[in-house]
């Protein structure tokens, strides 16, 4: 009853995902005793169900990004059969990857910085193996499209997983060539965006705090890189 009521709340495809196959995984978690709300539902199930298309689309899931899924994707053992219901059913629906994308990007219309959160989700699960497949990347540049992501913010979420030219500079935002200072600041600026403890007060689901985790680790990583060059003129 609780799925299905939730399903109806949340409306559309996404809504039918959670009636369908979610059953308590999505209401039940601790913190939450009355339900979550749908807006945090709508986050979960559609990084679930885009994985999901991603990996139909790719039409190969290897261990790795099995793995990778499962550390976006945060759930205590009892509810692993949840989520594999869940996964499984959106690889299969009749609907396609646009109308789950399309459902995100009208609910968080108001919020673009979770958009930018799933595509960095799907980005840790597509490289988990090392390499961004051709098919990968089609997929997550519609995935991209349909958000409102314009190619200057697709490559900057890119460069935090694969290895583009100039990608520090393109992790933290900035043209190559920015001095110290710009470096800097813009480095404290991200820190502060996206630090999980930030995240966390918001009140967002246990994926957006694992997707700003890794993110936060990405621009420390391009700052300590921009930094090394540096010393090392």
């Amino acid at each position: 009853m609780g799925g299905a009521g939730l399903g109806l709340a949340i409306g559309g495809p996404l809504g039918a995902l959670v009636g369908g196959a979610a059953g308590h995984y999505l209401i039940d978690r601790e913190g939450a005793p009355f339900g979550r709300t749908p807006r945090e539902v709508v986050f979960t199930t559609g990084l679930v169900a885009l994985a999901a298309k991603m990996a139909k689309s790719d039409g190969v899931v290897t261990p790795s990004e099995v793995e990778a899924f499962g550390k976006v994707v945060q759930v205590e053992p009892a509810e692993r059969a949840g989520v594999e219901r869940l996964f499984d059913l959106a690889k299969t629906t009749t609907a396609g990857f646009e109308a789950y994308a399309s459902q995100l990007a009208a609910t968080f219309s108001d919020a673009p910085a979770l958009l930018e959160d799933v595509l960095d989700g799907l980005f840790h699960i597509a490289t988990a193996d090392g390499a961004i497949h051709e098919a990968e990347e089609r997929y997550l540049r519609a995935v991209a499209e349909i958000f409102g992501l314009d190619e200057a913010a697709f490559r900057r979420i890119a460069a935090r997983h694969v290895r583009l030219a100039d990608d520090p500079y393109l992790v933290l935002g900035l043209e190559r060539g920015a001095d110290a200072a710009a470096v800097k600041a813009r480095h404290r600026q991200l820190v502060a965006e996206n630090h999980p403890d930030r995240v966390i007060a918001r009140g967002l689901p246990p994926e957006a705090v694992a997707i700003a985790t890794r993110r936060l680790a990405a621009i420390n990583a391009a700052y300590d890189r921009i930094e090394a060059e540096g010393a090392a003129r």
